[in-house]
């Protein structure tokens, strides 16, 4: 039975920094846009950079086109890995309708970076940072993985790509990183 006494207790030491509130079990997903333009040479996510905390939600949502949102792993199609060793990698599989859209919880503390099946080679990709950036593939030249005899089937980062996603820094520094069209 919950009595006035542990209300005043927890709220006191709530009140004096000894116990943080947890995130909010009921808190909508941060949303990431699947997007590209009328004539449909360029594809993106908008934001492209993200910084959350460990356990929130992401929410990938269609608006256009077809897309998707997979973690750079080898469990997808021999991408290299570029999420923290112990995270769990995903694949939204494709979206076709607007409005459509994939959630993940993201609780290990790192850098994911993610792409779009059909529009990696266009620069559609993405990168979330959880928490701390550590020191996991994810903050590693794109190409650290090359000689190593358990990566020689690695797909490789497409060069186009490579140039889209923000940097870990100006993540940091500003939270979110929008899309912003060349």
């Amino acid at each position: 039975m919950l009595t006035r006494r542990y209300f005043v207790t927890a709220a006191g030491l709530v009140f004096a920094g000894l116990v943080r509130p947890g995130p909010s079990l009921a808190a909508a997903p941060i949303e990431i846009r699947m997007r590209n333009n009328a004539t449909r040479d360029k594809s993106w996510y908008d934001p492209v950079g993200l910084h959350i905390e460990p356990g929130q939600s992401v929410r990938w949502i269609l608006e256009t086109d077809v897309h998707s949102a997979a973690a750079y792993h080898p469990k997808n199609a021999n991408h290299s890995l570029r999420i923290p060793p112990e995270a769990t990698p995903w694949d939204s599989g494709l979206k076709t309708t607007k409005g459509q859209h994939y959630d993940l919880t993201l609780t290990v503390e790192g850098v994911y970076d993610y792409f779009c099946l059909p529009h990696e080679h266009d620069g559609m990709v993405g990168r979330i940072i959880v928490g701390k950036p550590g020191n996991g593939p994810g903050t590693l030249p794109f190409d650290y993985y090359k000689g190593k005899p358990e990566a020689a089937h690695w797909v490789a980062i497409p060069p186009a790509a490579r140039k889209m996603f923000p940097t870990v820094q100006a993540i940091m520094a500003k939270g979110t990183v929008h899309y912003a069209a060349a």
